[in-house]
């Protein structure tokens, strides 16, 4: 054999090595967003501990979830519009929600908004 094809050979294993160790990593790394990003779904904290602050916000029936997300992201009350979505599109509440203007607090966990969005005001006077 010669020099130049063991040389060939060393460096094209070589190279196989490389890319399926930026593979293998590009794999995990994902994953570990995904996993991530799923547990914030259940688990995401308010925004503020404490009192918060009271926001009052207008929801309508016209609106996606990702709009909702958009608008709670704009006043302070979620830090990722993208995930409010789809705890939304995930929660008990979804099929109860009522549109109408809300007053939430930064203190409040998404699943806490979507309860209150979720609630006959009529039934609570």
């Amino acid at each position: 054999m010669k020099a130049s094809d063991l040389l060939s050979a060393v460096f094209g294993m070589i190279g196989k090595v490389i890319v399926t160790i930026l593979v293998v990593y590009v794999i995990y790394q994902g994953a570990m967003k995904c996993y991530d990003y799923g547990y914030r779904i259940f688990t995401e904290p308010a925004v503020s501990s404490g009192e918060g602050v009271t926001v009052s916000v207008t929801v309508t029936e016209e609106m996606s979830a990702l709009d909702m997300g958009d608008l709670f992201a704009q006043k302070g009350l979620v830090k990722d519009a993208n995930l409010f979505a789809l705890q939304y599109l995930l929660s008990e509440y979804k099929q109860d929600f009522k549109p109408g203007t809300y007053d939430l607090s930064t203190a409040m966990t998404a699943e806490e908004m979507m309860k209150v969005m979720a609630t006959d005001t009529e039934e609570e006077e």
